[in-house]
């Protein structure tokens, strides 16, 4: 269910993010010699200032690869933990399990 709602909000995102709908519009403006070519390329500029905020507000940015690397085996090793737990106490039938239909 958590997917379904963030699919919508990441979609949103990279669409808030694509630089080609910008490009496009300061070549149509070279191409017909247009005084808004400024104001286009002023507008590529801030929409290019506010990916790299983005970009450095992400969440692990600041950590090495490596620590990256460490982090996901830790990660990787709680979840394989877990998956024996859950095995282990569902091999023990002490839960009426239903099952789905």
């Amino acid at each position: 269910m958590a997917m379904a709602v963030s699919q919508p909000i990441q979609e949103k995102e990279s669409e808030d993010c694509s630089l080609l709908p910008l490009v496009h519009d300061i070549i149509k403006c070279m191409d017909k010699d247009s005084q808004d070519v400024h104001q286009e390329l002023t507008k590529l500029k801030a929409k290019i200032q506010e990916a790299r905020e983005q970009i450095s507000a992400m969440p692990g940015v600041d950590s090495s690869p490596l620590e990256q690397q460490q982090q996901l085996a830790t990660l990787q090793e709680q979840v394989r933990t877990k998956n024996q737990l859950l095995q282990k106490y569902k091999s023990l039938c002490m839960f009426d399990v239903p099952k789905a239909s």
